[in-house]
């Protein structure tokens, strides 16, 4: 059962607040002022909610709202104020409040508030929990995944981890591949260098010299020697991206080398040896290549010895919401931005767009919404420029209504005037009266509050 915590000087609204806050499930602490409540905080004593009157004796609700913001950022505090002031709202939320109540209190709007807030609490808490599960699950340092999926392709890496066995890694573009060969080298190789090539990025008549070296004066413009990724990679890993994409006379040369681990610089005489274990990675059908002569069968089968396959993102769905904590803390350190967590339909976005690009996609994706973001919380606002317009299953009963705007036309400019005419519209249709404005487009006041801000709509 959760608990929440009320600072509130006025006796009748104590009263009001502990009966409606026990009688929709919760535990309820009343407190007087924002001493009383450090106080308590102090003792250990820590709650799934905050509820803070603005305007107290001693310590403002705006003070005790940065304590505790200090203390337990990931604990959402509702705030209440009787003076309905743009610019204290707004003050508010930019310091992490989940949303601001206007006195009287509509108690129906303060039930779904608070639903909402301990829902997102939730999922803030179990997002981290599927992140540190416990042992018994295959994990490796450097990707994220808690879905069943990945784990039989984990279960798979740990088999081939201490061999030298050619492993081969399949998937679409974005999955990951080469987070699972460096997850390969973390085994008996793990003390000699991983080296990377991605084989689609260096023009053809230059691959050979970047993977076996040239010696000086090979060709115009080999000043001096240079020595290629097999031997940079002897002694640990060598890892061929997008190995489809070599033509086939450089194709029987690798075969060759596959085969004697013996080879050549472009240009030289001396037969050289190198140690290395070979991860190669591709998102075409090599088998299907072969079958068309466009890559070598007996190659496919000397790589392919121990194949990977990589699920893509919409198959592991699961581990969007972990993937998406992961880059929103990442890019929310880099850029100094205060972005901390997602609203439940910002979530569900994440969840149901199709991620064409995969895990790379969403990871740019997030990275664009840090930037957007200008409070704690990205919602679907960020996202929606982002992703554009996806057709999501019908919202939880307690998921906050939200404002949508098609984006068909991917126009930004003509996309904000509209949403700035809808508030103005609102606005005006309700006589100014903020709470009606915000019921009437369906979005919460934060929201609200937040685009008054920024489109510099004035109440007064």
């Amino acid at each position: 059962m959760h608990t929440i915590f009320i600072v509130e000087d006025e006796a009748n609204l104590q009263l009001l607040l502990e009966h409606n806050c026990s009688s929709w499930g919760y535990n309820v602490r009343v407190f007087g002022s924002g001493e009383d409540l450090v106080s308590a905080l102090s003792s250990g004593e820590e709650p799934s909610l905050f509820i803070f009157d603005i305007m107290l004796p001693g310590m403002s609700g705006v003070e005790i709202l940065k304590e505790c913001k200090t203390r337990f950022p990931e604990i959402p505090a509702v705030m209440l104020s009787g003076q309905g002031r743009i610019d204290i709202a707004v003050e508010t939320i930019k310091l992490g409040a989940f949303d601001y109540l206007q006195k009287p209190l509509d108690l129906t709007k303060l039930e779904i508030t608070l639903r909402n807030a301990l829902h997102v609490f939730a999922l803030t808490n179990e997002v981290r929990k599927l992140s540190d599960e416990s042992t018994e699950r295959i994990r490796f340092s450097n990707i994220i995944s808690v879905s069943d999926t990945m784990q039989s392709v984990f279960k798979l890496v740990k088999k081939a981890q201490n061999t030298d066995i050619s492993v081969l890694i399949q998937g679409e573009t974005g999955t990951g591949k080469e987070l699972i060969a460096q997850a390969l080298h973390e085994g008996r190789r793990s003390k000699g260098p991983f080296v990377a090539v991605n084989c689609a990025s260096i023009p053809k008549d230059l691959l050979e010299s970047e993977l076996f070296g040239h010696e000086r004066g090979a060709f115009t413009g080999a000043v001096q020697r240079k020595i290629g990724r097999f031997e940079q990679a002897n002694g640990g890993t060598l890892f061929l991206d997008e190995i489809g994409e070599l033509d086939l006379s450089l194709q029987a040369k690798l075969l060759r080398v596959l085969q004697t681990k013996n080879f050549e610089r472009v240009g030289g005489t001396e037969l050289l040896h190198a140690d290395v274990r070979i991860v190669s990675a591709t998102h075409r059908n090599l088998l299907e290549a072969a079958r068309n002569g466009t890559f070598r069968e007996d190659l496919y089968y000397r790589l392919a010895t121990f194949p990977v396959k990589l699920p893509p993102l919409r198959d592991r769905k699961e581990d969007i919401p972990a993937l998406a904590q992961y880059f929103l803390e990442k890019y929310s350190m880099r850029y100094d931005q205060p972005a901390r967590s997602f609203s439940p339909k910002a979530l569900r976005i994440l969840a149901h767009y199709h991620w064409q690009g995969n895990v790379r996609e969403l990871e740019n994706t997030i990275e664009r919404a840090v930037v957007l973001c200008e409070t704690k919380m990205i919602t679907e606002e960020e996202l929606q420029l982002l992703t554009g317009d996806i057709e999501l299953p019908p919202p939880a009963p307690n998921e906050p209504p939200t404002i949508h705007f098609s984006s068909a036309t991917g126009e930004i400019i003509p996309l904000d005037k509209v949403k700035e005419q809808a508030i103005r519209n609102a606005l005006e249709t309700t006589g100014g009266n903020i709470q009606e404005a915000a019921h009437r487009l369906e979005i919460g006041r934060a929201t609200f509050y937040r685009m008054l801000e920024k489109y510099g709509i004035s109440t007064h």
